[in-house]
């Protein structure tokens, strides 16, 4: 999977769950550009994440995200991680 394809299901995941349908995510984009983003969402994130991806999150990975950016890398890696299996 590439970056690009990701990002793209980042996109439907993030759009699914804040129910915005117009949302574009970019790698700049933070909890603090969208009001919906918030501790009880995050949390929920991260899980529908973990399912759509088919991957686990350590915390210190979570804490240590910063913005879609990061999410992005981090969810590229561990699917490159489980393919070379």
């Amino acid at each position: 999977m590439t970056e690009a394809e990701v990002l793209q299901k980042l996109n439907e995941v993030f759009r699914d769950l804040f129910d915005l349908p117009d949302l574009e995510l970019a790698y700049s984009m933070s909890a603090e550009d969208i009001d919906e983003w918030d501790s009880v969402n995050h949390v929920m994130l991260v899980v529908q994440i973990e399912r759509e991806f088919k991957i686990k999150f350590h915390t210190a990975e979570v804490e240590e995200m910063k913005n879609v950016g990061d999410l992005v890398k981090l969810v590229l890696g561990k699917l490159n991680t489980a393919a070379s299996r």
